[in-house]
C-alpha cells in the first residue's frame, strides 16, 4: 500500500466496506463522545469520517493532536450506524475504524477558525492566508479560477490562437496608471517597468506575422485598491488577432466568454442565465444618455431620458431648471414605475441621497389619478405634463426623478439614481448574467482643468476614419475603433482596433500634443515595426479576476486571488515591501530619500 494514501477523502462508498485503505489529510474537526473519538479527516478533495474506540493503544495519541495537523489513518471501512449518516457529504455513508496513524506534522493553536466560515478580520486572514486557503469557500474559488483559466485556454487553442508569453521586464508605456520599476545593475541610473498590460508586445507579434496570439497574461499597476481591484497585479486573458474588423473580434471572444459563464454559472447554487451571442451593442453616447455610465447593468429595466425640451416650454415655469438648460445644462429623467403608494420617506430618502452626492437634490413628480403630484409638479402644467409621461412612458402610479445638471454631472448623478432605484425596487434580477458592448468611444477628450486635447481610451486604437478624419474632423467629434465588454455593470475588458499607420500614429499623438521626438523615444520599436508592413490588427483583454468575482459571486477580488494584497498593498503573510539590504541598494545604484516629516506645530507638541 502506498505510504500515504489509497484513495483520496473523496472516494470511500459503501462499495468500499470491508476493505482496509489508507487516507491522509488535515484534521478538520474532532468529536469526543467518551468512548468514541470521531476524526473529520479533510484533503483537497473532500472529507472522510474517521472513528477510534477508546480501548485502542492510539486512542490518547490520535487526542492530543490539535485540529489542522496532518495526519495518516490506516483502518477498515465499515457503514455508519443508522441515523448517522450524512447526506451532506459524499462520503457520508461510511467511516474509517483507525487501526493504525502516524502524525506527519503537528499543529500549534490555529489563530483563525478554518473548520468554520467566521470572519477572522482581513489582517488574520492575509497574515496566516494558507490556513485561510484551507477553509471550504476558499478551496473552492481557488478551484473554480483554475477551471475558468482551463476553459478560456482551450476556448482559444480550439479557435488556432497560438498561446506566447511576452516580457515582464519591460519599458515604461502609457496606461494610465504608475508603473512599478526595476532599478538596473548594468545600467546605472536606468530602471525597467513591470506591464501594465502586453500592449505593444502582443501588437508586435502581429507585425511578426503571428496571426492569432493568446496569453493569460500578467499585468502590474501601482494604483490604489478597490473592491473590484487588486493593488499591484491583476490577470487578464489577452489576445490579439491580423486582418480582422471590430466584429470579427467580437466573434471571437463572444464564444469564449458564454462558454465560460455558461459552464460555472451555477457555482453559488443558483443556475444563472447568460446573454446569448452576439452581445447587444450599445453606442458610447447612448450609454451615456440611457444608463449614465459606459458600463450599463442591463439587468436594471430603468432607461434614463433627456427631459431637457420640457423645462424649456413657455407654459413651464421652473426657473431652476429653466436656467441650468439655458447655461447649456441638461435635465436627465429616471421613471420609477409603481411607486406613488410609497411613503414620503422614500421620496426624502433618494433627496438625502442626492445631497450625499453633491447634488442640491433629485426634484420629482408622482402621477396618480390622472394628475402630476410633488414638490415640482405645480410648475409643471397639465400639458407639459402629458409630453413628460408621453417621453417616459409613465403610467398612473409611477413617479419619475430628474437630475439637472451640466451633462457630464448630470449623467453621472441619474446613473447612480438608477441603480439606487433599481436595488430599493428590487428590479435588477440576481440570476442573469448581463453581456453586452459598449462602442464607438471618443477618440480624443478635453481636459477641463488644462483646457487641453488628450487621448480618452487608447492611444494605438484606429480612429474611425482614418487619416480624413484627423485631418478634417473635429478631434472631440472622432470616434474610434474602441469597445469595453460589459457583464452586470462590471467593465470586463477594454479593445481596439489598432492603428497600424505611422502617418495616422503622428498625426493622432500631434493632436494630443505630443511631438514626433517624444512618440519616437517613447514607442520607437513599435513605430519602426510599422514602417516595415504592418497588418490591421486588433484584440481585447478581458479580466479573469473579474469574470471569477462575477461567477463567485464575491464582492471582494481578494476573495478569488490566492494571495492577494491588502488594501494598502501590502503582503502581509510575506511581510512585503520591506526594507533591503544596503549592499543590495548599492548593487542597483539607489540611495533611499525617505520622505521628510511635518514638523510639530507648538499646539500639536503640547497636545
Amino acid at each position: 500500500m502506498h505510504p500515504y494514501r489509497s484513495h483520496t477523502c473523496v472516494e470511500l462508498t459503501k462499495e468500499h466496506v470491508g476493505q482496509t485503505v489508507r487516507l491522509s489529510g488535515w484534521i478538520h474537526r474532532k468529536r469526543d463522545h467518551g468512548q468514541l473519538l470521531f476524526v473529520d479527516l479533510r484533503d483537497n478533495y473532500g472529507m472522510t469520517q474517521c472513528v477510534i474506540d477508546s480501548s485502542s493503544d492510539l486512542f490518547t495519541e490520535v487526542e492530543k493532536c490539535r485540529v489542522e495537523s496532518v495526519i495518516t489513518v490506516t483502518g477498515e471501512v465499515v457503514n455508519r450506524l443508522e441515523g448517522t449518516v450524512n447526506e451532506k457529504l459524499p462520503t457520508g455513508e461510511i467511516e474509517v475504524k483507525i487501526k493504525e496513524v502516524v502524525i506527519q506534522s503537528a499543529a500549534d493553536q490555529v489563530p483563525l477558525q478554518v473548520n468554520a466560515e467566521a470572519d477572522s478580520g482581513e489582517e488574520v486572514r492575509l497574515t496566516y492566508r494558507y490556513l485561510d486557503l484551507r477553509r471550504e469557500k476558499m478551496h473552492r474559488n481557488l478551484k473554480l479560477r483554475s477551471d475558468v483559466i482551463a476553459t478560456a485556454r482551450q476556448s482559444m487553442l480550439d479557435q488556432g490562437f497560438m498561446e506566447m508569453q511576452t516580457p515582464i521586464l519591460t519599458a515604461s508605456s502609457p496606461e494610465g496608471a504608475r508603473d512599478f520599476l526595476v532599478p538596473s545593475r548594468m545600467h546605472p541610473g536606468k530602471f525597467y517597468a513591470l506591464p501594465q498590460a502586453p500592449q505593444q508586445f502582443k501588437q508586435l507579434l502581429m507585425m511578426s506575422g503571428f496571426d492569432r496570439y493568446f496569453q493569460i497574461a500578467p499585468c502590474f499597476r501601482d494604483e490604489a485598491s478597490r473592491a473590484d481591484r487588486s493593488p499591484g497585479e491583476f490577470y487578464q486573458l489577452d489576445f490579439e488577432m491580423s486582418f480582422v474588423t471590430q466584429e470579427d473580434v467580437f466573434a471571437a471572444i463572444e464564444p469564449v466568454m458564454y462558454n465560460i459563464f455558461t459552464k460555472f454559472n451555477d457555482f453559488t447554487g443558483t443556475k444563472k442565465e447568460v446573454s446569448s451571442y452576439p452581445f447587444k451593442r450599445i453606442p458610447y453616447a447612448e450609454s451615456m444618455l440611457k444608463y449614465g455610465n459606459d458600463k450599463p447593468d442591463l439587468r436594471n429595466p430603468l432607461e434614463i431620458v433627456d427631459v431637457s425640451e420640457i423645462f424649456l416650454r413657455d407654459d413651464v415655469e421652473f426657473r431652476a431648471f429653466r436656467s441650468t438648460v439655458e447655461q447649456g445644462g441638461v435635465v436627465r429623467a429616471i421613471k420609477a414605475p409603481n411607486v406613488s403608494d410609497k411613503p414620503r420617506r422614500f421620496f426624502d430618502k433618494m433627496n438625502d441621497w442626492a445631497r450625499g452626492e453633491g447634488a442640491v437634490g433629485l426634484g420629482y413628480v408622482i402621477f396618480a389619478d390622472g394628475a402630476g403630484k410633488g414638490p415640482i409638479a405645480k410648475f409643471i402644467p397639465e400639458a407639459a405634463q402629458a409630453r413628460l409621461r408621453e417621453m417616459i412612458d409613465a403610467k398612473d402610479g409611477d413617479a419619475v426623478f430628474f437630475a439637472c445638471d451640466k451633462e457630464a454631472e448630470a449623467a453621472k448623478l441619474a446613473g447612480k439614481a438608477r441603480t439606487l432605484l433599481g436595488e430599493e425596487l428590487d428590479l435588477i434580477d440576481p440570476n442573469k448574467f448581463e453581456m453586452c458592448w459598449i462602442v464607438d468611444f471618443p477618440m480624443f477628450e478635453l481636459d477641463e482643468e488644462t483646457g487641453k486635447i488628450d487621448f480618452s481610451h487608447n492611444p494605438f486604437s484606429m480612429p474611425q476614419g482614418g487619416m480624413e478624419a484627423l485631418e478634417t474632423m473635429d478631434p472631440l467629434e472622432i470616434k474610434a475603433w474602441q469597445y469595453d465588454i460589459v457583464c452586470n455593470g462590471i467593465e470586463l475588458s477594454s479593445g481596439a482596433i489598432r492603428n497600424h499607420l505611422p502617418e495616422i500614429m503622428y498625426k493622432a499623438f500631434d493632436i494630443a500634443g505630443y511631438s514626433a521626438d517624444v512618440l519616437e523615444s517613447r514607442f520607437g520599436g513599435m513605430l519602426s515595426a510599422m514602417k516595415f508592413g504592418a497588418p490591421p490588427h486588433g484584440g481585447c483583454a478581458p479580466g479573469i479576476d473579474r469574470m471569477i468575482m462575477l461567477l463567485a459571486d464575491e464582492p471582494n477580488i481578494r476573495e478569488i486571488i490566492a494571495f492577494p494584497l491588502n488594501q494598502q498593498a501590502q503582503d502581509l503573510m510575506m511581510q512585503a515591501p520591506a526594507p533591503v539590504d544596503d549592499q543590495l541598494l548599492k548593487d542597483v545604484h539607489i540611495k533611499v530619500a525617505m520622505p521628510k516629516l511635518k514638523k510639530e506645530t507648538k499646539d500639536e507638541a503640547a497636545a
